[in-house]
């Protein structure tokens, strides 16, 4: 379609084309099935945010459970946090009673894990996916077509209301 024929404010239509011209629909059954096409296209796209942020938890506990190999000349842990002038002395009691003389560390800011393959790679190609569906959002709303525009945020409404309680923010900033 030529820029001067192309609109810029919104309108209804149900013969929209829709990423390619062999995508307009020819009945109103066709413009309703693109709708709830681009409905499920908005909720997926919320399901691969929420599935990105319990991929990332995954991955860091990963991170957190590996072994380390103590390495003869270096300090360890103990000495390392027994050095540390932002850590802080104060009582602790655990199972065994009271332990005098601990430690509570506070971490400044959250570490940046090592680079790996098999969390990068996936964390990269979920990425892309994500990418590419937020793409396709967005031209259905270029379109300027109100059906399409509602039928997306409608999804996303749809997909927030399902999926968003995954997404919510670590109440202890774990």
């Amino acid at each position: 379609m030529p820029m001067s024929q192309m609109q810029m404010t919104f309108f209804t239509s149900t013969s929209t084309a829709f990423l390619s011209p062999d995508w307009t629909p020819g009945s109103a059954g066709a413009y309703a099935g693109t709708c709830i096409f681009l409905i499920f296209l908005g909720a997926f796209f919320r399901i691969l945010i929420a599935g990105k942020h319990l991929l990332e938890h995954r991955w860091l506990d990963q991170e957190s459970k590996r072994r380390y190999v103590a390495v003869r000349g270096m300090p360890t842990e103990a000495e390392r946090i027994s050095s540390d002038i932002d850590s802080k002395n104060a009582t602790l009691i655990s199972e065994h009673g009271v332990e005098e003389h601990v430690k509570v560390i506070r971490r400044s800011r959250r570490p940046v894990t090592p680079w790996r393959f098999s969390v990068d790679g996936p964390r990269a190609v979920y990425g892309l996916l994500m990418a590419g569906v937020g793409y396709l959002l967005m031209l259905a709303v270029m379109t300027m077509n109100v059906g399409y525009f509602l039928s997306v945020l409608g999804g996303t409404f749809l997909g927030e209301l399902a999926f968003g309680r995954y997404t919510q923010l670590e109440e202890h900033g774990h």
